[in-house]
């Protein structure tokens, strides 16, 4: 997730073709790990659920120093986006609302009960629960769930967001997507049939061991043809949850407002507790200003979770009172920069090898916001919570926390640059630690003679700046300032968008150094057959090591977010699978 400002993290290998992650979640080696009996405490929502209370009523009020990149399931692909997307859009199946492992397992929402899967783990068959319905009081049928999948197809209309589904499902039918589809309903994907309205079968070619982890995703919740607007779904998405999204309730750059659904029915929903009778998000480009709000309690929590600013971490950390109602997790998101290869003299693997060298491993760390607040240095690109991952695995000798200007020099030898060269770094003007994060490569670069120019874009627009490849070759665009957290709790669901060929779209694209590397890719397929944990997660590990080799990333922290929370939450818990606070579980203790 994006950067992702999200995108789902969590811990752990999923259990072959079950509903149960491998355990895992959150950890932090640098303090006491707080108290899991409900009273609030430094770190308390990692270990156990703040404040418990079913009291409902009051307004939720939520803030970001970043905008929504889009309220369409199919497109969004944030990580505070898909925890948002929890109160409106149900899925098939969903992460338990609990902290700990016991988040990362997925249960049924709108299926009544597991798949039944077949012998050959070929076919999935669900059965929707009865009575769940629309906003707007119309039922809730297995088409409705095949038509909003087939939209993940629609990449020319609908981009941005994951594109897991047409690798599984397409199976060579080359479906076009709804908008084009021949067929008279609009359903003609052939891998996904409907017997009836509340049966929806899966028919894969080959077994997939991660395929629920996909049905989870936003894109894979209902959506009912005769409201899809297309480009414009998500100025108004059909809400199948507790909260609904009125016209009007998006106003871009500024806010996002929910309110109740009248026809969300709680007996039919084992997962949200739908406290607040409103919830709403207030877009800012003040994170300063934002900090001050969640301290002075007008904010109860920053939606991004990504960490409050310098002042307010030191203001919090030196006052025991602000410090018991705040947490510092591992996020489960790696901090990063990509090395364009299409942009020269980055198609040069020595010249990407340079950047690496030359960068410094602290002063990196320090614009992240320390050891604490920032993270831990950065060594490879598979965090330490996905199975495969090995935190001494440093190819780069990052660990020792120093630029390394003798390689640095031979690396520009070997790449035909022995006096340097000039490129431009691309970062996102509304992250105030991203642009700390490439100042600081900035002055380390010149020290080696690698001249860095920092170009600021306009961070709601990633998709079609960064994410465009041919913007980014455009733009000369050749150091990316990113961050991702896992899809799903996988080396793939991290990973595969990050560095398979087949995973460059021509809008939303993650693989930021634009990999093709067929050997990787090979593997990618290896792993998705391979339902032994350990086997999979080995598989991973080499996929690790080959993006490594190829100097593709420059790893700057393993994440960790400094965050406040208002003491009037309830029911304030780290989700391990969103790596953040389950927002639809809290609830209000004054009810305002």
């Amino acid at each position: 997730m994006v950067s992702k400002t999200r995108v789902v993290a969590a811990a752990g290998l999923a259990v072959a073709l079950g509903f149960t992650a491998a355990c895992g979640g959150t950890s932090d080696s640098d303090s006491d790990k707080g108290s899991s009996n409900g009273k609030s405490g430094y770190n308390a929502a990692l270990t156990g659920v703040v404040n418990p209370s079913d009291k409902k009523g009051g307004t939720l009020k939520l803030m970001s120093s970043q905008d929504v990149d889009s309220m369409d399931p199919a497109r969004a692909y944030y990580a505070f986006v898909w925890n948002l997307n929890r109160l409106y859009t149900r899925k098939l199946v969903d992460y338990a609302a609990a902290p700990g492992k016991d988040g990362l397992k997925l249960v049924p929402d709108l299926a009544s009960a597991e798949p039944e899967i077949s012998a050959d783990k070929l076919t999935y068959t669900f059965k929707l629960k009865s009575g769940i319905k629309f906003d707007d009081g119309a039922p809730i049928t297995s088409k409705d769930i095949k038509y909003g999948i087939e939209r993940v197809w629609a990449a020319d209309v609908i981009s941005g967001g994951p594109v897991y589904l047409p690798g599984v499902l397409d199976q060579g039918q080359k479906y076009p997507g709804p908008y084009k589809d021949t067929d008279p309903d609009k359903l003609g994907l052939k891998s996904v049939t409907t017997p009836d309205d509340s049966t929806i079968v899966f028919k894969l070619a080959k077994p997939f061991s991660d395929f629920l982890y996909l049905l989870a995703m936003p894109g894979s919740g209902p959506v009912p043809k005769a409201r899809d607007t297309g480009a414009q779904y998500g100025s108004a998405p059909a809400s199948s949850g507790p909260y609904m999204l009125k016209p009007g309730a998006i106003v871009p750059g500024k806010s996002v407002s929910f309110v109740r659904n009248p026809n969300w029915d709680q007996s039919t929903d084992t997962i949200r507790k739908a406290l607040p009778d409103a919830i709403n998000l207030t877009i800012t480009t003040n994170a300063d200003d934002m900090d001050k709000r969640l301290i002075d309690g007008t904010v109860d929590l920053d939606a991004g979770q990504t960490g409050v600013q310098t002042q307010a971490r030191t203001q919090i950390l030196q006052d025991e009172k602000l410090k018991a109602n705040s947490d510092a997790p591992t996020t489960g998101f790696l901090r990063y920069a990509g090395l364009a290869t299409s942009v020269k003299p980055l198609d040069n693997i020595d010249c990407r090898k340079a950047i690496i060298y030359a960068a410094d491993p602290t002063s990196l760390q320090t614009a992240r916001g320390g050891p604490i607040a920032g993270g831990d240095i950065g060594t490879n690109m598979l965090p330490p919570n996905i199975a495969g991952s090995d935190p001494a695995y440093d190819p780069y000798n990052r660990l020792q926390g120093k630029p390394q200007p003798e390689k640095a020099k031979a690396a520009l030898e070997a790449c035909g640059k022995p006096t340097g060269f000039d490129v431009t770094i691309a970062v996102r003007n509304n992250k105030p630690a991203e642009v700390k994060s490439a100042e600081a490569l900035q002055a380390a670069l010149k020290a080696s003679n690698i001249n860095a120019k920092i170009d600021q874009y306009d961070g709601a627009q990633q998709a079609s700046i960064t994410g465009s490849p041919d913007n980014v070759k455009k733009k000369g665009y050749g150091i990316i300032i990113g961050g991702w957290g896992a899809d799903y709790p996988t080396g793939a669901g991290f990973m595969q968008p990050l560095s398979d060929s087949r995973f460059i779209p021509a809008n939303g694209n993650y693989n930021l150094p634009e990999i093709k590397d067929p050997s990787i890719d090979a593997l990618y397929d290896q792993a998705a057959g391979e339902t032994d944990p350990v086997k999979a997660a080995d598989i991973y590990k080499q996929i690790n090591t080959k993006v490594m080799e190829g100097a593709y990333y420059l790893p700057f922290v393993v994440d960790k977010a400094l965050n406040y929370r208002n003491p009037r939450l309830t029911n304030v818990y780290e989700h391990s699978a969103l790596s953040m606070i389950d927002f639809q579980a809290i609830g209000l203790s004054d009810g305002k």
